[in-house]
């Protein structure tokens, strides 16, 4: 990799090869079957072979190809078991790093944003990337101040690479599907896309990195670097150590992997509460743990990464969230029914049975339903086979159901979260972080008629 793919052609001609790909392993699959290899051997080495060469692509040109890949890899754990392996490595690697600008382009970028002397900002600089992510890398560093610093430099072409990929990868999306049963892929693309041009600007992201790192600045929970300088492309950061959640996954303790999980849940939650902003990109590679929380240096907080992403939810969540949520766990089914109707869920055109709706919104809020839920790749993965199966009634259903854009970003955040939450293996309390912090889900109390001869004190 000498530099970040620019020319549509190129990159075109990449991510065109993948069908073909595709095609070319099952014909040499057949192969292997006609010569009496076990189709189960065969059956493995095909997903392995597809996932390392899928993933190897999607790292390789970044832009909206490595980003669509970050979007698809918390649905992992919606993959049948005996194929989410192979992927599995394949995704984490997107999570964390991908292969390196070149020194000599970083230089002329910062040049160019930071001026002839950026160098002398520094107190210390390195040239090799502690991390690299799909439209920029991240480069550690120490400002003249003597604060330990993430220097984040966007690849240059990013945006026409970004659209580019996108474009293409809506193209054979079709082809795509079966990676991930349970989840339609052209409109996850349709909305990167609509992403893109937030994403890349910097001083949007410092916008909301800011508003993030005052609101939780004393939080004992959650950690939110803070902005040191922003100029067009180039965006430093206080550094964050911390385990990063892939590593979570991968090897940490229950105890890490429940306190992780609480704490993500609580930061879905609260974050639009108390910022009227919705981190929109909940992928592993974005959390870290870090030791220090309110128990002491036993205990963990979560860092948070990379606002480049954000619903903008002056209002925090939508009520109808929290109350069409209670309305189901109650059982209601007909008020259900209306709320959905109001909001545009349901198309006047359809008309559906309440029960049936009820019956096919229960088993998804399961976690919410309990004082604590576990969350498990075995429940995501029955989940998307019900939802996924066309021979389901429930697939039947929810192809006659809409989503109305402003619900489109809301929908996908949470559903990435819960796949984070099911890679980890959580034990969560949702229940209580909803209660807290999810308008609407707590009914309103009726306020009582006092009597004429009680004081408002005593009522």
């Amino acid at each position: 990799m000498s530099d970040l793919p620019r020319k549509a052609v190129t990159r075109t001609a990449k991510l065109a090869a993948l069908p073909l790909g595709f095609a070319g392993r099952a014909t040499w699959g057949l192969g292997k079957r006609i010569v009496g290899e076990s189709a189960e051997l065969v059956g493995r080495e095909l997903q392995q072979r597809t996932a390392d060469q899928l993933f190897k692509v999607l790292g390789e040109l970044k832009g909206g190809a490595m980003k669509f890949g970050q979007a698809l890899s918390v649905f992992e754990s919606a993959l049948p078991e005996e194929v989410a392996g192979p992927y599995r490595a394949a995704l984490t690697k997107l999570q964390e790093a991908a292969p390196p600008m070149p020194t000599r382009t970083v230089h002329t970028v910062l040049t160019e944003r930071l001026g002839e002397n950026w160098n002398e900002l520094f107190l210390e600089f390195e040239d090799k990337p502690s991390a690299a992510a799909s439209i920029g890398q991240v480069h550690r560093g120490v400002w003249h101040d003597g604060r330990e610093v993430a220097v984040k430099v966007q690849y240059p072409g990013a945006g026409e690479a970004l659209l580019s990929d996108l474009n293409q990868l809506s193209r054979f999306a079709r082809l795509l599907g079966p990676l991930v049963p349970g989840v339609d892929i052209k409109p996850l693309i349709a909305e990167l896309r609509d992403r893109v041009s937030e994403e890349l600007d910097y001083g949007l992201e410092a916008q909301a990195q800011r508003a993030h790192a005052e609101e939780f600045a004393d939080d004992p929970d959650v950690v939110v670097p803070g902005v040191v300088h922003q100029r067009e492309q180039v965006l430093v950061t206080e550094w964050m150590n911390g385990v990063p959640l892939s590593e979570v996954i991968a090897h940490g303790t229950q105890e890490q992997r429940d306190r992780a999980g609480q704490l993500l849940a609580r930061f879905l939650f609260s974050g639009p509460a108390r910022t009227g902003l919705l981190h929109a990109d909940p992928h592993p590679g974005n959390f870290r743990l870090l030791p220090g929380g309110p128990d002491g240096e036993e205990d963990w907080r979560l860092g948070v990464l990379d606002f480049g992403t954000v619903d903008r939810l002056p209002g925090g969540l939508p009520t109808t969230i929290g109350r069409s949520l209670r309305m189901t766990i109650d059982g209601e089914a007909e008020a259900v029914y209306e709320l959905l109707c109001a909001e545009g869920f349901v198309k006047e055109s359809i008309e559906l049975d309440p029960d049936a709706v009820l019956d096919y919104l229960l088993p998804i809020i399961e976690p919410a339903q309990a004082d604590e839920f576990t969350f498990t790749r075995g429940w995501m993965r029955s989940q998307a086979a019900r939802i996924g199966d066309p021979r389901s009634p429930a697939y039947q259903l929810g192809k006659q159901l809409n989503l109305p854009p402003a619900y489109l970003l809301i929908h996908r955040v949470t559903l990435s979260t819960i796949g984070v939450l099911c890679q980890l293996g959580s034990t969560v309390r949702l229940r209580e972080e909803l209660e807290e912090w999810l308008p609407g889900f707590v009914p309103e109390k009726n306020v009582e008629i006092v009597d004429e001869g009680e004081s408002a004190a005593e009522a």
